[in-house]
């Protein structure tokens, strides 16, 4: 007997898209399906912030903010999720008073996960939760390519002397050995520094930096371009902060800053991942509380849409 097709999205055009409990899009859940190529998996954290609060209401606001997504993406020519089993596998609950030991439970969520679908994509939640999902696909797939866009640099040492926050996710995962230093980037960084010390600190741990200034001169394909000539064929590890976005196109975030990308310019971007050889992703520091009219969770919901199209299997 035939291997039954992949099961979709609830169909609007009999449950109106406000009606019954929320998943990302509108999909199945894990336990509705046999099979599943990629989930999306919500991690509720935030105790890492160093600013406002609230990330870790990101997953279910995110989920909220999808309602609307259709099953046809026409920039990207896919029906993400009829190439592939696409589900919402919830949330992983974690400790919000213990940094560590909440670590060590998406640590825990993401190998339960992965033993049952191929790749993952997360719904943060603070930046924190980067670490641990990289030491899984360590695992996996050796040092990773780290393309990561945000408007901060996160590869920072401590604070107060806490060495895991939403700031030094990514000094401990180069520190680790997990992401391949002749491979990642950060894109769309902006804003003071605390001193020159910060760039010449992140260059030695494996990052090539493309400012938001730099994108009226290079424009997104040639970001893209460049990317694509440092990723090359790696296995590539995708982590968007949403404060990559200016203020204007994602107000709902716990450390915005001024002059970045557009949400257009960043979903350009996003789109030509498909030439690349994706083993997950995350989209995290979306705060509902400051998120007039769901401006910022809508933004999510679409970036994580052409993640999961730059994923599909394209025939």
């Amino acid at each position: 007997m035939a291997e039954p097709g992949p099961v979709g999205p609830v169909d609007a055009s009999r449950v109106p898209r406000f009606a019954e409990p929320s998943t990302f899009a509108r999909l199945p859940r894990l336990e509705e399906v046999s099979r599943t190529d990629i989930a999306i998996v919500g991690v509720p954290f935030d105790s890492g912030v160093s600013y406002r609060p609230g990330a870790r209401f990101g997953p279910s606001h995110v989920r909220a903010s999808s309602k609307l997504l259709r099953p046809f993406n026409p920039v990207q020519n896919i029906e993400p999720f009829a190439a592939q089993q696409v589900v919402d596998a919830g949330d992983i609950a974690c400790n919000p008073f213990d940094i560590g030991e909440a670590i060590t439970q998406i640590d825990l969520g993401m190998r339960t996960l992965l033993d049952r679908s191929g790749r993952v994509v997360t719904i943060g939640g603070d930046h924190t939760i980067s670490l641990p999902i990289l030491r899984v696909l360590h695992e996996q797939h050796g040092p990773v390519a780290v393309v990561h866009l945000d408007a901060h640099l996160d590869t920072w040492d401590t604070y107060f002397g806490a060495p895991f926050t939403h700031g030094t996710p990514f000094r401990r995962a180069s520190e680790e050995g997990l992401i391949d230093q002749t491979a990642s980037m950060h894109l769309g960084v902006r804003g003071p520094l605390y001193s020159a010390q910060d760039l010449t600190d992140d260059q030695a741990l494996g990052f090539q930096i493309i400012g938001a200034h730099e994108f009226d001169d290079l424009g997104w394909r040639t970001v893209a371009d460049r990317v694509r000539q440092r990723v090359g064929d790696r296995p590539a590890y995708i982590s968007i902060d949403i404060d990559v976005l200016d203020p204007a196109h994602a107000p709902g975030t716990g450390t915005p800053e001024a002059g970045g990308l557009s949400s257009r310019e960043a979903l350009s971007i996003i789109r030509s991942f498909a030439d690349l050889n994706l083993v997950g992703a995350d989209v995290v520091e979306v705060a509902p509380a400051y998120d007039h009219a769901e401006i910022t969770g809508i933004a999510a919901a679409h970036i994580v849409y052409e993640l999961l199209s730059a994923m599909a299997v394209r025939s």
